[in-house]
């Protein structure tokens, strides 16, 4: 299988529970939900989107022929940049995050597998609408549209607030480790925060996840 990448680079994770941790990005091309394309924004169900994940043409990106090639430019992408996490070799492991668009319309087991025998914890930021691959290490959902939501368990739910006929309420009972809300950025005109923050005090079992990569000027 051949993959089509956007972009491919190394920055810190900003959101949810991994917060702060070193990582790979590989956003994959394309999405299920929307074109990417500016004419389409008006007919999606996540008007909202704020990621270029149309083309090859992003800093890393590209097409890759294999799970192999494609691995082993992450791979590359770790070392190159942090000098392979040496200084602890013991205690940090090395991290990559597949996100798009939808990045489980490309990713398989064999690129899962090619990136465990390196070492790579393997985490995904998905809608949900795809059944995950097996040997996925950390499992991010960020439902878009709740009736289509077939991916029901894993690490994290991070559901964007507010959203319309989506109350995080409906989602309490799924089988994950961490709850997220985390408001919609509509620009500086509309500021969701304060919802959300009041409705975490209210809904203890949810958590604030802030985009933090913005905050900091980070990709």
């Amino acid at each position: 299988m051949s993959y089509s990448v956007k972009e491919l680079f190394y920055t810190l994770q900003g959101e949810g529970a991994q917060t702060g941790r070193a990582s790979v990005f590989c956003r994959f091309t394309g999405c299920n939900l929307w074109s990417g394309l500016e004419k389409d924004r008006h007919k999606t169900v996540c008007p909202f989107c704020d990621t270029d994940f149309v083309g090859t043409d992003g800093e890393g990106g590209g097409k890759f022929a294999n799970a192999q090639v494609l691995a082993e430019r992450i791979i590359q992408t770790w070392t190159n940049t942090n000098n392979g996490g040496t200084n602890h070799p013991s205690r940090i492991k090395p991290y990559v995050v597949f996100t798009g668009g939808e990045p489980l319309l490309q990713l398989d087991e064999a690129l899962i597998h090619h990136l465990h025998e390196a070492g790579f914890e393997v985490a995904v930021e998905t809608n949900g609408t795809i059944i995950a691959p097996q040997g996925i290490d950390w499992l991010c959902v960020s439902p878009k549209q709740g009736d289509k939501l077939l991916q029901r368990s894993g690490n994290e739910l991070k559901l964007l607030f507010p959203l319309k006929n989506m109350p995080p309420a409906e989602f309490e009972a799924l089988d994950f480790q961490h709850f997220f809300l985390q408001a919609i950025d509509e620009g500086d005109d509309i500021n969701h925060l304060p919802d959300v923050i009041q409705y975490c005090l209210d809904h203890p079992q949810w958590r604030i996840s802030l985009q933090t990569h913005k905050l900091l000027g980070l990709k």
